[in-house]
């Protein structure tokens, strides 16, 4: 059985072509600046699993077009996946928010799409691209049935005094204001692989989940259920991201905006686009970046990188404290992968807590496997997370 997933930003097209019955990525790419007329052209990038890249500039000016493209590639007689598109036997889309509705993968049917629709308001940034992506795969491949994986839904099983807000409770009945949560996918394919290094079964495991990238999380889960999460109603809560500001006083947005004037647009752009390390070092809010500046001599790069690490430490305190008992602590994504030097400067100080990074890897670009002394208490690992093949396993139960 042959799966294609789906992952649509608003002006890309992720995709991956996975064989379920060894885990194989037959087919993978992007489509780029979807829609975007700027200096840089519009691609589409193509890997067959030969590894070879293949690029090319043209005009994209929908989703629809893009995938097209994208179709293109995989049928390709020299070099595509596949020599028919009904050899792929579900597609699965990756979806940042479910709303309250939908709080497991599902089928798409008229019905889930009128549903789905009334949660577009939950991840403005985000669901109506998946919209247009769930439009364009229907349009093109109108026979082969879709899948909604949801990046929330791992995140329903967190209690309502870990899921409320303390604001009046009848927003919460009006209009489903709570914690949601995000990376639930991640989250999820991570606590499976961390119970197959911990020799246990998955609801018999403590762990602390660190999705570190770009957008970042954290989460605890107990007994292989999430209980809580760094993310909120939206991914702008929680942790210092590349762009995001994360936790901050509600009253800040309003000091701001009378001083500079701001609409609630504004002011929006600001917190999702300006803020986070971005926001800092008032140069860039990539990891690797800053750490170039940094040893440069930049000191708001290291700023920007401390108060990171710190709200990590932060978060790793907290739900050390929720779960009493803690089996690993588990870094994943971009930032958890390939920087162990972060890794080590976010746990320094907890010791004390029998948390002891191994030194011997600090300085390795890539790392997977265990990444605490032998003597820690508590165990930390790298493991790459794979959300891809989690969407894809999630298809294939639904389709099956």
């Amino acid at each position: 059985m042959k799966i294609l997933v789906v992952n649509c930003g608003s002006s890309s097209l992720k995709y991956q072509l996975i064989e379920m019955e060894n885990d194989e990525v037959l087919a993978s790419g992007k489509c780029d600046r979807i829609g975007v007329k700027g200096i840089e052209s519009p691609f589409v990038e193509y890997k067959g699993k030969d590894g070879k890249k293949l690029t090319k500039e043209l005009d994209l000016p929908n989703h629809t077009v893009a995938f097209e493209e994208v179709v293109k590639y995989l049928l390709n007689p020299e070099t595509g996946a596949i020599k028919d598109l009904s050899e792929i036997s579900a597609i699965g889309h990756r979806i940042v928010h479910g709303g309250p509705k939908f709080t497991s993968s599902v089928l798409v049917t008229d019905e889930v799409m009128e549903e789905y629709n009334k949660a577009i308001e939950y991840a403005p940034l985000h669901n109506p691209a998946h919209l247009q992506g769930i439009n364009a795969c229907k349009k093109i491949m109108p026979n082969i049935p879709q899948v909604l994986v949801f990046d929330t839904a791992f995140h329903t099983t967190i209690p309502q005094e870990a899921a409320l807000y303390a604001i009046p409770y009848e927003y919460y009945e009006k209009y489903a204001i709570k914690r949601y949560g995000a990376h639930g996918t991640s989250h999820k394919y991570i606590t499976k692989q961390a119970a197959k290094v911990l020799g246990k079964n998955k609801e018999d495991i403590n762990i602390i989940s660190c999705h570190l990238g770009n957008g970042s999380s954290i989460a605890a889960i107990k007994n292989g259920k999430c209980v809580d999460t760094s993310m909120g109603l939206t991914p702008l809560e929680g942790l210092v991201m590349g762009t995001r500001s994360g936790d901050l006083d509600p009253a800040v947005l309003e000091f701001i905006m009378k001083k500079e004037k701001l609409s609630i647009d504004e002011m929006m752009t600001i917190l999702n686009k300006k803020s986070g390390l971005f926001g800092i070092s008032g140069m860039t809010g990539d990891i690797r970046d800053l750490k170039g500046l940094i040893a440069e001599g930049n000191e708001r790069a290291k700023l920007a990188v401390d108060m990171f690490a710190y709200r990590v430490r932060k978060y790793i305190g907290s739900y050390m404290a929720v779960l009493g008992h803690v089996d690993a602590i588990i870094f994943e994504g971009g930032i958890g992968e390939h920087n162990p030097d972060v890794i080590a400067k976010a746990v320094s100080g907890l010791e004390e807590l029998g948390i002891k990074f191994d030194d011997s890897h600090i300085n390795d670009e890539m790392y997977e496997g265990i990444i605490s002394m032998p003597d820690s208490k508590i165990k930390m690992y790298v493991i790459p997370t794979n959300e891809e093949l989690e969407i894809a396993n999630e298809t294939m139960e639904i389709v099956k």
